[in-house]
């Protein structure tokens, strides 16, 4: 067995005992508010999130916007994309009294920990992260500190709240790796305080963007949860398609078509061929009518909810600051074990 079929393995196993006992689990997940949540955040994480969150799982989300300030085209906005967050996550389902929801910027105790984190890696190791090489690849230019050390901020964000199981695709693997290194470096020198967190391999599939691409903010392609059925209907009307009348999904050969019809799939629960077949020769004007339909039917809810929340500013800051209270308090006491471990604690 290879080391991902035991990951696997693990996660199926670990997928079990969190049914079983779910009160031994503390999840911790999160993402950079970059941008608008969108239908790939949907079905990408929120899904797994809520579900977790239904079967009892103590959970933390964080906001990392600490990781926006790398970001100079997101971070002016960073504060609307925070609340935005908040709303679509309401909206979804999240129970702000059973996932911690908070931001990295009002957690000063967590950020303390990057420092002896640091300590445990070497310059290499972070080179080596899949993050870490693509952002390099992507910018064409010198990495910041901050990007370099994104790994061990990931690992801060886990370890602060004592995070043992962690939702994640495959291509996040390493990053768990990472947190998994520097929890154990840090117990093998100092003594134990901190779980190996282990990873709870998510099957949500990888939303394709309206231009066949892995949809993304930073790719322009993608369906926001806050967009209006209107705005929603000009995005998929200018989606780029081809020529030929006869639907099929064929995404190597005809990524925009596919892309459509993957997400008319995922909106219906219906398969891409099936939605192909039922077009037939009706033409990319039919899969775009189609395609909206379906979008915004299924985010009609969503966004009915979503409104209904964005009323009350006072409220999304209500939870924010809940959220953050209750970090505070975890990350407080986790600084504190850690200062008494390292020897450091002079009252």
């Amino acid at each position: 067995m290879n080391s991902f079929d035991a990951v696997e393995q693990r996660s199926l196993e670990l997928a079990q005992a969190v049914l079983q006992a779910p009160g031994d689990y503390r999840v911790l997940t999160g993402e950079r508010p970059t941008g608008l949540l969108h239908l790939g955040h949907f079905f990408g994480s929120i899904v797994e999130r809520i579900r977790l969150q239904r079967a009892g799982v103590d959970a933390f989300l964080v906001l990392a916007d600490y990781q926006v300030i790398a970001d100079r085209d997101s971070m002016p906005r960073v504060r609307e994309y925070v609340y935005s967050a908040v709303v679509d996550y309401l909206a979804a389902g999240m129970d702000p009294d059973q996932t911690t929801i908070f931001t990295h910027s009002s957690v000063p105790a967590l950020n303390q920990l990057l420092l002896p984190f640091l300590s445990l890696v070497t310059e290499a190791e972070l080179h080596r992260n899949p993050t870490v090489k693509s952002e390099l690849a992507a910018s064409g230019r010198a990495l910041s500190g901050l990007l370099l050390t994104y790994p061990v901020h990931q690992a801060a964000d886990i370890l602060f709240c004592k995070g043992n199981l962690i939702p994640v695709g495959k291509d996040n693997l390493p990053h768990i790796e990472m947190t998994r290194v520097i929890a154990r470096r840090f117990n093998e020198r100092y003594g134990r305080v901190f779980p190996e967190p282990e990873a709870l391999l998510t099957s949500t599939p990888e939303v394709p963007g309206l231009d066949g691409r892995k949809m993304s903010k930073s790719y322009g392609n993608a369906i926001a949860l806050g967009m209006s059925a209107d705005e929603t209907a000009q995005v998929i009307r200018r989606t780029p398609t081809d020529s030929e009348r006869r639907i099929s999904f064929d995404p190597e050969s005809r990524p925009g078509v596919s892309a459509l019809l993957s997400t008319s799939s995922l909106c219906t629960g219906k398969t891409p061929e099936e939605i192909a077949e039922s077009i037939g020769d009706a033409g990319s004007g039919a899969l775009k009518k189609l395609t909206t339909d379906a979008v915004n039917g299924f985010l009609a809810g969503h966004r009915e909810r979503r409104a209904e929340l964005a009323k009350d500013p006072s409220f999304i800051g209500d939870v924010l600051r809940r959220g953050n209270e209750r970090a505070n308090q975890v990350a407080v006491q986790t600084l504190d074990e850690v200062r008494t471990a390292m020897g450091t604690r002079y009252e």
